[in-house]
């Protein structure tokens, strides 16, 4: 990831944010709370088969419950802090998420999700993942997790908890948060 800071020279709204996205539809960039753009660079074949088995295995678990919505890598969200930030994977539950109006919901929607994951590649480094998850605690989020494939660890954000780090668990839950919600991990670490 490579931060770019354009103040004082450039100061990045949310509207003036949303059309650099638009207009770079191959780029997958952030904004954080001090205004500086992030540029992701696009992850590897391995990471994006780890990512989309996270993904999915969060996108079927909301399909049977219904509870919320799940998001992918490409959904970005505005956090209160006014970062502009976008997991790997997140999920909203449905009450926080239809108290915001259509217009919000089609751009980087205001909210922080209640859910979030984030999924390490190689080419990271473990500091700028845990700031990132650190500030989505901060931000609202009730469970965030980081999960380092390499070290084959789960590092596990709470509100008023430290960081908890797992080595080599098969599988993790996030329940109470989502409700009977098991993370098979055997298929990131193979």
């Amino acid at each position: 990831m490579i931060a770019l800071d354009l103040r004082p020279t450039l100061q990045l709204t949310n509207a003036a944010f949303a059309q650099l996205c638009a207009s770079n539809p191959d780029l997958r960039l952030e904004r954080t709370a001090q205004g500086e753009l992030s540029v992701i660079a696009p992850a590897g074949s391995d990471s994006g088969r780890q990512n989309a088995s996270i993904t999915g295995q969060l996108w079927y678990w909301n399909r049977q419950t219904r509870l919320g919505l799940a998001f992918d890598s490409s959904a970005g969200f505005t956090l209160p802090n006014s970062a502009i930030r976008s997991p790997d994977a997140a999920w909203i539950a449905q009450s926080r998420w239809d108290a915001l109006t259509p217009e919000q919901r089609r751009t980087f929607a205001p909210i922080c999700p209640d859910f979030v994951i984030e999924l390490k590649s190689p080419s990271d480094t473990l500091p700028p993942l845990q700031a990132k998850l650190t500030e989505y605690i901060a931000n609202g989020a009730q469970l965030g997790w980081l999960i380092d494939p390499e070290g084959q660890q789960v590092h596990c954000y709470r509100p008023n908890h430290p960081p908890e780090i797992l080595t080599q668990p098969t599988t993790i839950s996030a329940h109470p948060i989502l409700p009977n919600f098991t993370l098979d991990l055997t298929l990131i670490w193979n």
